[in-house]
């Protein structure tokens, strides 16, 4: 018998083909995962690399530091695992016509190539034949009598007129239904989007569920909470991009109980349930939309933050991009963990207090939810930041962003045609086993800022 020898796609095919699937549908809006495509295929087909180590992806691609841990931080492997997902889904849908195609074997971080198998021969002409033998034979045609065939010479003008009332009752029964299917069209889109009937949510999240630009969702990174608590101490959102916490923890000679539980949280993503709820209400206005995407904070990256839209949700110590608003805002949450959470007013006017403590005996409890709605640190874009001093003030800000009538209660308060960008603070209310109730105490509103 004799061996075939494999022909593999030349690097130039390979790399065209790269760049097909790095701007389709699949990774069109996901740039991290773009990005991370392009690097591996870079080093693999530019650079001649036979392999590609974790450490210098995470190095290149998502800013770690030097010689970080790959054991306690699996953002890159992750990360592969969806793109790997994504590169098989355009192979199967928009990519079905490519004669090469490509993916990223388990346990290695560099593309393969190989041509897509055909169908053998005999598949082909089997189609053929079946095609073939479908058709009715030509001498059916030629064997009917003459008569049968004069039966429909009538006159030219009788068949144009047949035509032209057959076309008209087309025409007639087509517009009835398009007219009775967009009827149909209309109701099902005020009902998947009621929000746009409602005109202080639709003033507020209109731009947010914009077409044209992506909406960015961050809920809190409920592991790097546990961390800071076990060890009460708060780190800077610059030691948390870095990831320098680790080892600034590390360095105070844990034990090995400690190192345990550093290790267990540093590598999981964990969120909160009811900032992951504010987010699926918020996503439940638009459920079809393929602009917003939902992050947990240690997935996020600053290029992101500069270019869209961006609704953060949770307290920042526990969602620390909050901190790059830090010196825009006017009620600003404190972190003390010696102390009850509490709201620094840094500018009170008559009637308000410069310092809100939260209150929590048995049966009983008082919360505070700092809203903030701003421009974008670019300009180009919108921030909702959603901070409170629980989960559940959290989650009740939430409920007052979400909330025509709360909304539209605030509005006039504000004397206002257009909510403006604005700050606002709530006071949350709970009695045991009662809903929690959420009141306006202070706020701020900048009209002059666009």
């Amino acid at each position: 018998m004799i061996r075939q020898e494999v022909v593999m796609p030349d690097a130039k095919t390979c790399w065209s083909l790269l760049e097909r699937v790095a701007s389709s549908s699949q990774l069109k809006r996901a740039s991290r995962l773009r990005e991370l495509l392009l690097f591996v295929g870079r080093r693999s087909l530019k650079d001649g690399c036979t392999q590609v180590r974790e450490q210098e992806i995470g190095i290149e691609v998502f800013g770690r530091p030097q010689a970080y841990d790959t054991g306690l931080d699996n953002i890159v492997r992750t990360n592969v695992s969806d793109l790997r997902k994504r590169i098989e889904a355009y192979f199967d849908s928009e990519g079905l016509g490519e004669t090469v195609i490509m993916e990223i074997p388990r346990g290695s971080y560099v593309p393969v190539f190989r041509y897509r198998p055909v169908d053998p021969p005999s598949a082909v002409e089997s189609r053929e034949t079946a095609a073939s033998a479908s058709e009715p034979p030509a001498a059916l045609h030629e064997a009917q009598p003459a008569s049968a065939r004069r039966r429909w010479a009538y006159p030219g003008w009788m068949v144009s007129t047949a035509l032209l009332c057959l076309l008209a009752a087309c025409c007639v029964a087509l517009w009835l239904k398009n007219r009775a299917a967009q009827r149909s069209i209309d109701s099902m889109y005020q009902s998947l989007h009621p929000w746009r009937s409602s005109p202080a949510l639709a003033n507020l999240w209109a731009g947010f569920l914009d077409p044209h630009q992506d909406t960015d969702i961050v809920v809190g990174d409920s592991a790097f909470l546990l961390v800071q608590s076990m060890n009460k101490k708060a780190f800077s959102f610059n030691d948390y991009l870095s990831r320098s916490y680790i080892s600034q923890l590390l360095a105070q000679k844990l034990s090995p109980d400690g190192r345990l539980a550093l290790s267990l949280f540093t590598s999981k993503s964990l969120g909160n349930s009811s900032e992951f709820r504010v987010a699926q209400r918020i996503q439940a206005l638009e459920p079809r939309s393929e602009t917003m995407r939902l992050y947990n904070a240690r997935e996020y990256i600053p290029a992101l933050l500069k270019r869209d839209n961006v609704i953060l949700i949770g307290a920042r110590i526990s969602n620390p991009w909050e901190e790059l608003f830090d010196n825009r805002l006017n009620f600003v949450l404190t972190t003390d963990f010696n102390n009850p959470a509490a709201v620094t007013n840094r500018a009170p006017v008559p009637g308000e207090k410069s310092f809100y403590t939260v209150t929590d005996n048995v049966g009983y409890s008082v919360g505070y939810c700092a809203i903030a709605y701003l421009p974008n640190t670019s300009q180009n874009g919108k921030v909702l930041l959603i901070e409170g001093t629980s989960s559940e003030a959290t989650e009740a800000g939430g409920d007052f962003l979400l909330s025509e009538d709360a909304l539209s209660n605030f509005q006039r308060m504000l004397h206002a045609a257009k909510l403006p960008y604005f700050e606002v603070l709530l006071k949350t209310s709970q009695v045991r086993n009662t809903p929690i109730t959420a009141t306006i105490v202070a706020y701020r509103i900048y009209p002059n800022l666009r």
